[in-house]
């Protein structure tokens, strides 16, 4: 798709389509204009058919993403779009949660099929697709865990160096799961959001790519690439509702900007879906906010172990709460015992094993059905951003192993139930 240029969210301020990611006059974020998208005044059924043909992973997408393009590489590819590849997630109808949950028609989007195991190989794939259309040969992040495993596999399978930030506290299997492939991982004594301001600072003295700050317009379009998938996974139609885990904001808002570009390009019809957010109590500076009433988001101090939202100050928040209350959705806050048992109860319905972050939608998805605020006859389409091997300590001591000896009598005596079954 042809990007027209950087604009301002705040004052409508225009910049060139480079590296940059806020607004000069005011300070706000800045995001990518599209000119005339490719396809989008054509015949429907051939952008279809396009896009149907595409390849299985993200760039199927290509004329919704905001790319240049560039020469052929060796295998015939475009340069740009050589690496790992992400997308095609699968989207499974979860009727026993459904039932468990007294609802009609559930599906989970479970993204931690792409190749680190997060939806971060969606944003990351676009952002360093668009490093190297500028130049770049050192990429870097500010991370809760995901993106810095995503920036770390990216990095090695484009021969690119490659530095992560992370909170000196991340879980271990997420700092082992991103050391292994030999990035420079960078342990910041402090919180998510000290990494970033670091991060910042260094985005403005060195030639890097960082990803989620300089480069932040064209990662976060990535992120639309869920919409469109789940768009076209549900036969061309838009889900009722949607509940997205909520961090800094842009997952949450970007998913809805998808459906959007589709609706106006013909591609999708009716209603964007209600759009359910879903934080930790510990890190909830965007519920606090929903539920006080409030345009802006007070920071806050993250203590959960849902880390991989532990943003104490969203920068997307305000974007995420006016998204909620104008489809007519909410953003809601769970404790960490609801996380676990959303966690459990995803895995024991559905046998997808979620992080924390799944645990946070989940647990949220059943506090809206015990609020009786769905429909029977709604179509819930419940996000999963991440594998739970990545946090492990979550659900420690959470079942019983039962220990016995290597005889039948030893297992009966243990199990009893087992005996009439």
């Amino acid at each position: 798709m042809a990007v027209s240029h950087l604009e301002c969210k705040e004052c409508g301020a225009e910049y060139a389509p480079e590296a940059r990611y806020v607004c000069e006059r005011c300070f706000g974020p800045l995001e990518v204009a599209y000119g005339e998208r490719r396809g989008s005044a054509g015949d429907v059924g051939e952008l279809r058919r396009r896009i149907q043909g595409g390849p299985q992973n993200i760039w199927r997408y290509a004329d919704f993403l905001p790319l240049a393009g560039g020469p052929p590489g060796p295998s015939g590819r475009l340069a740009s779009r050589v690496g790992l590849p992400a997308g095609c997630t699968p989207l499974i109808r979860a009727d026993r949660l459904a039932e468990r949950l007294g609802l009609g028609e559930v599906w989970v989007k479970n993204d931690a099929a792409n190749p680190t195991h997060s939806f971060k190989d969606r944003v990351v794939s676009v952002a360093v697709a668009r490093a190297r259309e500028l130049g770049y040969g050192v990429i870097a992040c500010a991370s809760t865990g995901n993106l810095a495993n995503s920036v770390a596999a990216h990095g090695a399978a484009l021969g690119l160096e490659s530095y992560v930030f992370i909170p000196a506290d991340l879980e271990e299997q997420k700092v082992l799961a991103t050391g292994i492939y030999g990035t420079n991982v960078v342990a910041v004594r402090g919180s998510y959001d000290d990494v970033n301001r670091l991060c910042a600072e260094l985005s403005a003295e060195r030639e890097w790519a960082f990803v989620n700050i300089n480069l932040r317009p064209y990662y976060a379009e990535g992120s639309k690439t869920l919409a469109f998938e789940i768009a076209e996974q549900l036969g061309w139609e838009l889900p009722d509702r949607c509940v997205v885990p909520v961090g800094s904001g842009s997952l949450y808002t970007k998913i809805a900007a998808g459906f959007e570009d589709w609706r106006s390009s013909g591609l999708l019809e009716g209603e964007l879906p209600k759009m359910n957010g879903a934080q930790a109590q510990g890190c909830a500076p965007v519920a606090e906010a929903f539920a006080a009433g409030h345009d802006v988001c007070r920071p806050v101090k993250p203590d959960t172990i849902a880390k991989s939202l532990a943003i104490g100050n969203p920068a997307d928040g305000p974007y995420a709460l006016d998204l909620a209350r104008r489809t007519g959705g909410s953003v809601d806050a769970v404790s960490d015992e609801e996380i676990r048992a959303g966690i459990r109860l995803l895995a024991e319905t559905t046998g997808i094993f979620t992080e924390t972050a799944g645990g946070v939608t989940t647990a949220v998805l059943r506090r809206l059905a015990e609020r009786g605020e769905i429909d029977p006859g709604e179509r819930v389409v419940l996000l999963v951003t991440g594998d739970g091997l990545k946090t492990l300590d979550a659900v420690r001591d959470s079942f019983v192993v039962h220990g016995i000896e290597a005889s039948v009598e030893a297992f009966e005596s243990a199990l009893p139930a087992a005996v009439t079954v």
